[in-house]
């Protein structure tokens, strides 16, 4: 397609979108006498009756805005091969991580390339044959039912699995014969946030009561409650084994660490962490013992050896530190420091076999070492390059292995011998057709409105000219001690391979450097992530990496929210914005589904009149523009069984964009069905939407991938 020709399609479809004006937009169920008060400020909620996601008019208009999509995104005239790129970027096989169970087996995942959900199998050695454990391909037609995790017994005999259906959180368990395969009859609904923790013939697990018929997905989730379940008996008959009635919002998660007689009990969804609690199992008469009372910091309990519990916590050390507890008297007083605080943030800590290996993040970057029981270091790991690793040991075992990835460097597994202190590659992701030595990255610091010093990766091809023309895609979230790391994407490369820059900042708010940086992007200084984003977009164009006229963003759920009050305070940064699955309603997410766990970051309208006026001044749906002033095209996805970031949000917010004078640039909502948040979606939903996306992002930015335009 040349660029003439390419030029007359754009604006075939911007006319036909154009012709059908505002005025055309799908009409929403609206009650103007809606209003809220806070601390003596009156809010309007005029599109309050799309809260109501299985009302007749919602579902209405739902089928509208799909229809209206469609036409637009189904037009695009080089949507058909961007899907057909898609499909061949993610027909390759995807192998995970092996791990070795209880009953002495080796376990991995893999995908021969295009199947909707990956396969868990298991050989009896290392390297031998391999025969399927779990395809949870088998368990629904469509691909929606999800494997979301596996968990043996202490003596393999049993394994414990937990699915999601469509997309949701709500959890099922369901138990089999490891040996034979055969499912038992035990079956857990209900659950959620939660997996099976074995111990003698049962296992625990969190569950909320049985929801409204209705409004499964919708209304908030209170009283998370404790249950051990004995093998072979029916759910009704499950003993409550913790409950907190006086805290109906917070979270009750067990834990028995492996080969212990022990339940630990977190709680979580007051503060930045969780309260910790444990108790003997052996003694009937065993009483609490409070390890950490407050949910004031991460508490995170990794094992049990020689009668000591070993604790990654941030108590006292916001990049966090490695301690132990002896189990006679474990409190946060008793407590003895093995690893200190570093200048990088310990991010995560494995027993395996008489050696700790501890996970710290310098940059956003992932670096292991290997310690001594007593925390002090052997030696360091050296990885090949920059990236996210994966890690799989246990103490039983003595084999150890992890993944390496980054954005142009598919996962990598490697085996490591923990006496040698040598790596040795196993297996790497292969992509037919993507030679990878065409691409870097490369990671720069830019400065935020305040002068904070931000990290940002940059992706594309090498021989790009910095000529302020290349389309750019820049990334971010920014939220709920959530780092930003390294990591590949199949269908990011066909971005990549059509002259696209791939930008991801690594935003305040995040884990990338500790608590205070976390700390920083929360509450009443959320407007820092903000800041920091834009920075990002300011110097990617100061820079010559692009202009605004070829700069897109996206970001999700959290990330979402960020997309939304970006584009509302700096509309003229951006051509093109995909807000995913997000929080735009800030005056009441804390009143659907788990959105009062948001609350320790964010904050809540019925805190205080400081923090409700906070709020209000960013909250994506309230502060869209209604002058004329031009905002950059928006697609807006979100997915009918979302039960975390209910659909209401996106609903709400495309209705109030389509309602506002905000110039010509589409303003879209894309509606899945079947499907939640992101986790567990089949692979052929990922490639629909992915197409629909990219088709959005190439089109709106006038760029033609399919052909050189010269």
């Amino acid at each position: 397609m040349n660029k003439k020709l390419y030029a007359m399609a754009i604006s075939a479809v911007a006319m036909t979108t154009a012709a059908n004006g505002q005025t055309n937009y799908p009409q929403p169920p609206v009650d103007n006498s809606v209003t809220d008060n806070y601390f003596g400020t009156t809010v309007a909620d005029r599109f309050r009756p799309l809260e109501n996601d299985t009302a007749a008019a919602t579902t209405k208009w739902v089928e509208a805005e799909n229809a209206l999509t469609r036409n637009y995104l189904d037009k695009i005239p080089f949507r058909s091969a961007i899907r057909e790129r898609l499909t061949q970027l993610n027909n390759f096989k995807r192998t995970g991580l092996p791990y070795r169970d209880n009953d002495g087996k080796y376990y991995f995942y893999e995908n021969d390339g295009l199947q909707n959900q990956s396969v868990l199998y298991r050989s009896t050695t290392p390297d031998g044959p391999a025969e399927v454990f779990l395809d949870p391909n088998k368990l629904s037609t469509d691909g929606t039912v999800a494997l979301t995790g596996v968990v043996q017994s202490p003596d393999g005999k049993l394994t414990g699995y937990t699915i999601s259906r469509n997309g949701s959180d709500w959890t099922e368990i369901f138990v089999l014969d490891t040996e034979s395969g055969k499912l038992l009859d035990d079956h857990i609904e209900w659950a959620k946030f939660t997996s099976p923790q074995w111990w003698g013939n049962g296992f625990f697990y969190s569950a909320y009561p049985r929801p409204e018929a209705g409004k499964e997905f919708s209304n908030a989730n209170e009283n998370h409650q404790i249950y051990y379940h004995e093998i072979g008996t029916p759910q009704s008959e499950d003993k409550l084994v913790y409950e907190d009635p006086a805290h109906p919002l917070h979270f009750h998660t067990p834990y028995v660490p492996e080969g212990s007689d022990y339940l630990i009990v977190f709680g979580s969804g007051e503060g930045f962490g969780s309260s910790v609690m444990i108790k003997s199992l052996k003694d009937k008469n065993a009483e609490w013992v409070v390890i950490e009372p407050t949910q004031e910091y991460e508490i995170s309990p990794i094992g049990i050896v020689d009668g000591k519990l070993y604790i990654l916590t941030s108590a006292d050390a916001e990049r966090y530190r490695l301690v132990t507890a002896s189990l006679d008297n474990p409190v946060r007083a008793n407590w003895k420091e093995i690893v200190p605080e570093q200048p990088n943030v310990l991010t995560g800590a494995t027993i395996s076999g008489d050696k700790l290996i501890l996970s710290y993040m310098k940059d956003a970057s992932d670096h292991l070492y290997v310690h001594n029981l007593d925390g002090t270091l052997v030696r360091e790991i050296e990885l090949p390059t920059f990236g996210s690793v994966g890690l799989s040991a246990s103490k039983k075992w003595p084999e150890v292995y992890y993944s390496l990835t980054s954005f142009v460097y598919p996962s990598t597994r490697y085996s490591y011998d923990m006496a040698t202190g040598k790596s040795t590659m196993i297996g790497r992701n292969e992509i037919n057709g993507v030679n990878f030595d065409d691409y870097t990255t490369e990671q720069v610091f830019y400065t935020s409105a305040d002068g904070t010093k931000i990290p940002m990766f940059i992706t594309y091809k090498k021989g790009m000219k910095r000529d302020g023309q290349n389309p750019t895609l820049l990334y971010g979230y920014g939220g709920f001690n959530i780092s930003m790391t390294p990591g590949f994407s199949a269908q990011r490369m066909v971005w990549l391979e059509n002259g696209g820059i791939y930008a991801q900042a690594s935003l305040r708010g995040g884990g990338e450097y500790g608590e205070a940086w976390h700390k920083a992007g929360t509450q009443m200084q959320k407007i820092n992530v903000f800041d920091d984003f834009i920075a990002a977009a300011e110097y990617l164009i100061k820079e010559g990496w692009t202009s605004p006229e070829k700069l897109a963003i996206q970001g999700g759920s959290n990330g979402g929210l960020l997309i939304g009050a970006t584009v509302n305070r700096r509309p003229d940064l951006f051509r093109a914005a995909i807000p995913q699955v997000g929080v735009m309603d800030m005056m009441r997410y804390h009143l659907f589904t788990i959105g009062w766990n948001w609350a320790p970051d964010y904050g809540t309208s019925a805190d205080s009149k400081e923090m409700a006026d906070y709020l209000l001044s960013y909250s994506p749906l309230h502060n869209i523009k209604n002058d004329g002033t031009p905002y950059p095209a928006i697609l807006v996805t979100t997915a009918d069984h979302d039960d975390r970031v209910v659909p209401a949000h996106s609903f709400k917010y495309a209705a109030q964009l389509q309602a506002s004078n905000t110039g010509d640039a589409p303003k879209l909502i894309r509606i899945d069905s079947n499907a939640g948040h992101g986790s567990g979606k089949p692979l052929s939903k990922v490639i629909d939407e992915q197409t629909d996306m990219y088709s959005f992002l190439f089109f709106n930015l006038g760029e033609d991938p399919t052909k050189n335009n010269d």
